[in-house]
């Protein structure tokens, strides 16, 4: 049997390689929308993959379905409960996928989406189970959120009830030794305490994850409904567009390279441009009007919370990103990269855009303290709910990044504003936001709230 894992980063996005080395038979279960790892994979193997199994309408990333089946005239299955607008195979609760020896057992687990199911992995039919993919229902770690209400047609509270239920009554019920196999790994804003560690067992999770202990329905209800990070303002896109034919990736693209002039006139023209350099390149020198999403963070996820979906982006780079940057973007269904700059690490943009570039405004721990001894700042918290629980800036304006830009009306202008994150990287993704949505005097807090933190314990 072949169980192969793929797993990036920068969306926290695990999918998988199911295939019977004996039939040559195989599925892909929550494919990205670059297919080509799965195709070069399955080759080497000596696989064909002749279906892809979506666990849930994803809404952090466009899946890869509609390119596999374009490339390998496969089905498509979902859970039961889903609706689409392209032909689907619709997997039961119970039902039994054979690949030859290797048997698929389809478990009906609703409770993040109402369609959400898991696929238990049997070597042979009869034989004990050896691994489970549980999608966005059991995490290592936490279990899914249930208030992405745009998945399902009930309340977060029926959703919640309903995984408590997928989780005690099916996930648990599964032998110790059973291999957990999420779709997301620590990060993901699909929930909210999400481990480092990719894989895990049933009975690991029984001892060690505090959303799966005993406990009441009504408590399990609480626990999830609460504190979970806010959702990108793209996931209710991403989560449409997989219910739906849409474009496919063209798997060969390569994003063109621009010159000075052209970015400049793509300025001009209100493309968004994104810096996806480091925060001290960006705080050294940017041009006026661009958004730091440096690229050594979540730059998928990020870069849609500043871009719409479908909104025309220009790339500024390291040299050597450029492509995987566009490509980052695809997977979130953000297509219309048009080109981009590169700029070496500690140089200077070209002579042609020199008046527009200027430096990131950055505050100290010690600067903040005096404007707001002084009255003379407004400070916006763009962290999760859930950080804040470790403490808050007194005062503090919280806006998570998620949220910012469908925010922006609603921060007052009367004074100068200064950003904070937990540790600095974000708070850079959101000053320089909101200086290109015409704030004039934002900057960002150096080392964000565990710098403020610091200094004051130690004070």
């Amino acid at each position: 049997m072949i169980l192969e894992q793929y797993y990036i980063e920068c969306l926290s996005h695990a999918s998988y390689l199911i295939g019977d080395e004996t039939s040559g038979r195989a599925v892909v279960v929550d494919p990205r929308r670059d297919i080509t790892e799965y195709l070069d994979d399955a080759a080497k193997h000596g696989l064909t993959i002749e279906g892809v199994i979506n666990t849930h309408f994803h809404a952090d990333f466009v899946s890869g379905h509609l390119e596999l089946v374009e490339a390998t005239g496969g089905w498509i299955g979902f859970g039961a409960a889903a609706q689409t607008d392209y032909p689907i195979r619709r997997l039961g609760d119970g039902q039994h996928l054979s690949l030859g020896e290797v048997d698929l057992e389809i478990l009906s687990t609703p409770g993040h989406t109402w369609e959400s199911i898991s696929v238990l992995v049997r070597e042979r039919p009869g034989a004990e189970p050896v691994a489970v993919l549980t999608g966005d229902a059991l995490f290592v770690g936490d279990v899914g959120r249930p208030d992405l209400v745009n998945l399902g047609d009930g309340s977060t509270a029926d959703l919640a009830r309903a995984m408590y239920h997928s989780i005690h009554d099916t996930l648990l019920a599964l032998p110790d030794d059973v291999t957990v196999m999420p779709a997301h790994g620590a990060g993901s804003s699909c929930g909210k305490n999400l481990s480092a560690e990719l894989t895990s067992t049933i009975g690991e999770q029984r001892r060690t994850n505090a959303s799966v202990q005993p406990m009441s329905e009504d408590d399990f209800v609480e626990l999830i409904t609460h504190g979970q990070p806010a959702a990108p303002a793209y996931f209710s896109t991403d989560a449409a567009m997989n219910k739906r034919v849409h474009p496919v990736l063209d798997q060969t693209r390569r994003i063109p390279p621009m010159t000075a002039a052209q970015l400049r006139a793509a300025l001009q023209a209100g493309v968004r441009v994104i810096d996806a350099r480091s925060v001290d390149d960006f705080a050294a020198g940017h041009l006026r009007g661009s958004v730091n999403v440096g690229f050594d963070g979540r730059f998928a996820e990020t870069g849609g919370m500043v871009a719409e979906v479908g909104e025309s982006i220009a790339l500024i780079t390291d040299p050597g990103d450029e492509q995987t940057a566009a490509m980052r973007l695809a997977r979130i269904g953000s297509d219309n990269v048009i080109g981009y700059l590169t700029v070496d690490r500690g140089s200077v943009f070209p002579a042609e855009l020199a008046e527009l570039v200027q430096p990131a405004p950055r505050v100290s721990v010690a600067e903040l303290d005096r404007l707001r001894a002084d009255n003379a700042v407004t400070v916006i918290d763009i962290r999760n709910p859930g950080e804040r629980d470790a403490g808050t800036i007194a005062g503090a304006l919280h806006i998570p990044l998620a949220q910012l830009r469908t925010q922006l009306a609603n921060v007052p202008r009367d004074k100068p504003i200064v950003v904070h994150c937990a540790g600095g990287w974000r708070s850079s993704v959101a000053a320089s936001l909101m200086r290109a949505e015409g704030f004039g005097h934002v900057s960002d807090l150096v080392g964000g709230y565990h710098a403020w933190a610091q200094a004051h314990a130690a004070a």
